[in-house]
């Protein structure tokens, strides 16, 4: 009840001080009524005019005046006017312009022990201190009276042009702000490598190089198979290129590049900057590192080649290593076919020294069969014998036929006849040992069909050695040809020439890459930093 009373009169008095005044303070108009005569006021009237017209010349703001005016209302004060509201504000040591809590606005009256100006209860309770924020109008008329030319609309219009500076004096301390993190996180790292580009790095020299691994053309046969389709394109040597890129990609290319031509030696010393350079005693790993930066290779399988570029201090060192690094090329390429090569050679050469060695022994045979019977040919052995067999049994039939044209008498002279007999007899006791001979083995010797027999078994042994011989021969030989076929050829393209001007380093490009580079990270952490921001404070 005590509040709703107190919030009546407080309503009152506003209206009271608000019917009193015009809004235009002591301003006077050319067609007003003159003045009534003036009253004497007391001294303590006197001060407070004075006191309030020192107040109308600070230039307060509207928002400032209804300020101290809520905050009179909120101490119980009566005022008459916002000024005066400042001025009893004031007089209480009270700041009416300090933003502090509610809770601090609560203040008791001295003259009436704890109660307001009107005699009711200081508001110590939450629920008065609890009060509703206040809702601010669109416009509200400005209540200063101390520069009575000045309208609304240009108060509006100044205020304006105070908020649009302020926003620019923002705009242009965000722009300051970005420039310097721009300058500090890009600018500065691009300055630093454009510097070490431009000025600290060493000149490096490259040798280009271009070869391609080749084989011999396959064979009529080969040709022919399934795998001749892809004999003469380039995907027939592709498994060969990537094995001899792999080889001069590895340590062990680069330990021999460095003990045959002083790898490490070429970029150790004060001539090479300090990143590149390799410490006196660099390690195998440190080595690499570089050796992988300063020997590039690439695989064209569209073209079969392989390209190598290799860099250097000086171009006679990038020459002399590129050269060096092609002969192992070559070894290696030697080495991969190497084993197949002499797998196949050894197969076929010991064939035929084996069937080489077997002829050997057939024709031995032979020979001491002939030495043995003493025949040289079985065959001729047995035309002689059939020659004199022959001869023998044409000469019998004439004895016979003699016998015959004696027997024929009647008394056949004894003198003829015997001697005649015995002839007959003699010729075919010839006859008979001769077709023993060839036929039977007699206590002389074996018989011509023995001695036939293992002639012919051995000449036929040294035939088919001969015939197995000649195979191993034809096999040899075409493992050869498929040996030769086998052999991987290393045709230099492009040769390494010394360069006599540096290709590295390329300065503006690098600088340019690394001015891309800390953009590009600069962008990603601050859309990162804003994405978070907007994502904490929503």
């Amino acid at each position: 009840m005590a509040d709703g009373a107190r919030r009546a009169r407080l309503a009152r008095q506003d209206v009271d001080e608000d019917d009193d005044d015009d809004g235009f303070g002591d301003q006077r108009f050319p067609t007003a009524a003159p003045h009534a005569p003036d009253t004497v006021l007391a001294p303590r009237e006197v001060a407070s005019e004075t006191a309030i017209d020192s107040i109308r010349r600070e230039g307060l703001t509207g928002r400032q005046l209804r300020m101290a005016r809520r905050m009179a209302q909120r101490n119980g004060m009566a005022v008459t006017s916002d000024f005066d509201a400042v001025r009893q504000l004031r007089a209480r040591g009270i700041d009416p312009f300090q933003r502090s809590s509610i809770l601090e606005l609560v203040v008791a009256d001295d003259g009436d022990g704890g109660q307001g100006g009107a005699g009711l209860p200081a508001r110590t309770d939450l629920g008065a201190q609890r009060l509703p924020a206040t809702i601010k109008p669109a416009q509200v008329p400005s209540t200063e009276v101390n520069a009575p030319a000045e309208t609304p609309e240009r108060l509006r219009a100044r205020d304006i042009m105070r908020i649009q500076r302020d926003i620019a004096r923002r705009r242009r301390r965000r722009m300051v702000l970005m420039g310097a993190r721009l300058a500090f996180f890009v600018g500065l790292p691009t300055f630093l490598a454009g510097f070490y580009f431009y000025k600290v790095a060493t000149p490096l020299y490259a040798s280009y190089s271009a070869f391609v691994i080749q084989k011999a053309e396959p064979g009529a046969a080969a040709a022919g198979q399934l795998g001749g389709l892809v004999a003469g394109t380039t995907f027939a040597n592709s498994q060969d290129s990537i094995n001899v890129q792999q080889y001069l990609q590895s340590r062990d290319a680069m330990n021999r590049l460095d003990k045959d031509n002083g790898f490490k030696q070429a970029f150790e010393g004060p001539k090479i900057d300090p990143i590149l350079r390799l410490p006196s005693h660099a390690t195998n790993e440190e080595t690499y590192d570089l050796y992988q930066r300063m020997v590039k290779i690439g695989y064209d399988p569209t073209e079969g080649s392989i390209k190598m570029e290799v860099i250097a201090p000086t171009g006679q060192e990038a020459a002399g290593f590129s050269r060096a690094l092609i002969s192992y090329a070559e070894q290696q390429v030697d080495h991969m076919t190497q084993r197949i090569r002499e797998d196949q050679m050894t197969g076929a050469r010991q064939s035929y020294e084996g069937a080489e060695k077997k002829l050997a022994a057939a024709q031995e045979k032979v020979v001491n069969l002939q030495q043995k019977f003493k025949v040289l040919s079985s065959t001729i052995e047995e035309t002689l014998l059939t020659n004199q067999i022959t001869a023998l049994d044409s000469q019998l039939n004439q004895a016979k036929l003699t016998m015959q044209e004696l027997m024929s008498n009647p008394n056949p002279p004894q003198a003829r006849v015997q001697p005649l007999q015995r002839r007959i007899d003699n010729i075919e006791a010839r006859i008979r040992t001769l077709r023993n001979r060839m036929t039977q083995n007699t206590s002389q010797g074996v018989s011509l069909a023995t001695v036939q027999s293992d002639l012919l078994s051995a000449q036929a042994d040294v035939q088919t050695r001969q015939m197995m011989l000649s195979q191993a021969l034809q096999s040899l030989e075409t493992a050869r040809a498929e040996a030769n076929r086998q052999v991987r050829y290393l045709s230099l393209s492009v040769s390494p020439v010394a360069a006599d001007h540096p290709t590295y380093p390329r300065a503006f490009e690098n600088t340019l890459v690394a001015f891309l580079i800390f953009a590009g990270l600069y962008l990603m952490v601050s859309m990162t930093v804003s994405i978070l921001r907007e994502q904490v404070s929503g």
